[in-house]
């Protein structure tokens, strides 16, 4: 009975920090989603063809890699101030 608050005080750090990034993936993506109505003006587009097209490794790649960043400057910040 003791050993669930343990846990989850040592859990915590690490679901924050899948909460955060997986925060800013989801900016991300959305962001990237924006941009393909933006940018043929919307005309034609469904939005089942806008997601096939933002969805590719690369883009997940960049996501991530973005994230990480973000979440490591944002826990650097937070451990300064």
């Amino acid at each position: 009975m003791y050993l669930f608050p343990r846990n989850r005080r040592r859990l915590a750090p690490l679901l924050r920090a899948v909460i955060e990034i997986a925060f800013i993936i989801f900016l991300f993506y959305s962001n990237l989603l924006m941009g393909q109505f933006t940018h043929e003006g919307g005309h034609g587009r469904t939005l089942a063809q806008a997601l096939y097209n933002i969805f590719t490794g690369t883009n997940l790649l960049i996501g991530l890699i973005a994230a990480l960043v973000g979440y490591m400057t944002v826990e650097y910040l937070r451990r300064k101030l």
